[in-house]
């Protein structure tokens, strides 16, 4: 059953990856920016999940020239990533009823994490809507006599991480911006269902990696100690090793 389970979750996180492409290529835009609604040639695009191809270019391109109908990010890294995440979650989880919350959620935090590497950018209208329905699901999740957590853990984690985070905002918002603040509810919330084990190794987790990848950068002399880089991607990859590790 582990096995048929966490088979599940790879497909389910297959076609969850194929619906991204385009809503990632929609939204990847700095800051202050109105979201994308053309494709690069100028053609509307106006669907928010999909593949992130446009059709009136692959009319006009004359045929075997397929790099002029596709855009965006690269669909089958999406699809990969989401993937593996649905399936580690899934194998980690099993079969209980928040592991159907968690890939509720995972796709948003793909579409998040790349987001944010690719233009610095956490979108309101993704986390905090990803933060109430993470402690909505959870609550619904506790009416099942097999849950594995803890709703009043979930929500105090969320306003822990959340409060944590703004802290670190109000002292350096240099070095870490206002959604990555907003971001932290929800993965506090997934991290608390668990319990303050789960948050203190999850937190911790996404701050060695961040400064890894940092130092790392340093000693190739691809940045310095001021570069900005995006903690999204690293504060969602440390929420999973701390639910993996509770």
């Amino acid at each position: 059953m582990h096995l048929l389970t966490t088979l599940a979750a790879l497909a389910y996180g297959t076609v969850s990856g194929l619906l991204l492409p385009r809503a990632a290529y929609k939204l990847a835009v700095p800051a202050g920016e109105s979201w994308r609604s053309h494709c690069p040639a100028g053609h509307p695009a106006r669907a928010w999940i999909g593949l992130s191809r446009c059709r009136n270019c692959a009319t006009e391109i004359p045929t075997g020239a397929r790099a002029g109908h596709w855009y965006g990010p690269s669909t089958l890294s999406l699809v990969l990533v989401t993937a593996l995440a649905c399936g580690v979650l899934a194998y980690g989880t099993g079969l209980r009823p928040e592991l159907a919350v968690w890939l509720l959620t995972a796709p948003f935090f793909v579409l998040l994490a790349l987001v944010d590497r690719t233009v610095h950018r956490l979108p309101d209208v993704l986390t905090l809507p990803l933060a109430a329905a993470t402690l909505l699901l959870l609550a619904a999740a506790t009416l099942a006599p097999t849950a594995a957590g803890s709703w009043a853990t979930a929500l105090s984690g969320a306003l822990a991480l959340g409060g944590l985070y703004f802290a670190l905002f109000v002292i350096s918002p240099r070095s870490l911006g206002f959604g990555d603040v907003k971001l932290a509810l929800a993965l506090g919330a997934a991290l608390g269902w668990y319990g303050w084990r789960a948050v203190i190794i999850g937190t911790l987790a996404g701050q060695l990696l961040a400064a890894a990848v940092g130092l790392g950068l340093m000693a190739l002399r691809k940045a310095h100690a001021t570069t900005a880089i995006p903690y999204g991607p690293f504060l969602i990859c440390g929420t999973l090793v701390g639910m993996l590790a509770r």
